[in-house]
């Protein structure tokens, strides 16, 4: 029987391997929600995990925005999360704040829920892949050319920007109700970025929100950035009056 602490599952079909592989490689990572078990089923597979302490999203949404001291102490931890996969040769492909829950009721401790969507690299150093896979408001601008491969990593780290201001700014970078307007709005890659915000939180947005993929900072070096590395306690914020919408227009799957 399995005890009332493992509550959250996910149902896949059984030859989702590498769904499995790619969660055992992680297993022990502090930020990657640990694979509690796997119950094989006639048709389907059973994954089981921890309990949650409620998801990102709710909470910057129940926040507003998040104060860049919090923001940094929960992005360092999203960093380290994508950061693991991408060494051992995970591309994430839909990345996203839904995809992030606490760990514990405090709301410090944020893990990867799960590496649904996620491709296992044949060759780690080998990330080109040509799927159109991801939440249209964290799509990067490559995913939208017709035909086109792109590096999954890359993209990964466009979805980290996307989620970065989200925290900070309490609303998407590009946004708009109809999906044509907004895969413009991306594909243009011309986006406002608030005065509240200290300069170092700029520049790091604007590092991993660039349209060209080759220039935009690594998950390796993502967590040697400035804002990443220290606070900046002389900057005093102004005040940012956005807000996350309620339930996200883009993610489709969801519920």
């Amino acid at each position: 029987l399995l005890t009332s602490f493992y509550i959250f599952f996910q149902v896949v079909s059984r030859d989702c391997h590498s769904l499995v592989s790619a969660h055992y490689r992680l297993d022990s990572h502090p930020r990657v929600s640990s694979l509690h078990e796997v119950l094989v089923g006639s048709r389907y597979l059973y994954l089981v995990f921890p309990e949650a302490h409620g998801d990102l999203h709710s909470y910057v949404r129940s926040r507003r925005r998040l104060r860049e001291s919090e923001a940094r102490k929960l992005f360092r931890q999203i960093a380290e999360a994508v950061q693991a996969c991408h060494r051992n040769g995970i591309v994430l492909r839909d990345l996203k704040l839904r995809k992030f829950v606490f760990a514990d009721a405090q709301r410090t401790e944020l893990k990867l829920e799960s590496l649904e969507d996620a491709v296992v690299l044949e060759e780690p150093e080998s990330d080109l892949l040509h799927d159109k896979r991801g939440c249209p408001a964290y799509v990067s601008p490559e995913i939208l050319k017709a035909g086109a491969h792109y590096s999954g990593k890359a993209a990964d780290m466009w979805s980290l920007g996307v989620i970065l201001y989200t925290m900070l700014v309490g609303r998407y970078p590009f946004n708009d109700s109809e999906h044509a307007s907004l895969f413009a709005k991306i594909s243009r890659g011309h986006f406002l970025i608030p005065e509240c915000l200290s300069p170092k939180a700029r520049c790091l947005i604007r590092s991993l929100l660039r349209r060209e993929p080759s220039e935009r900072i690594s998950s390796e070096d993502i967590l040697f950035h400035p804002w990443m590395v220290r606070e900046d306690r002389d900057w005093q914020s102004r005040a940012c009056d956005q807000l996350v919408p309620e339930i996200s227009l883009y993610d489709e799957d969801e519920d």
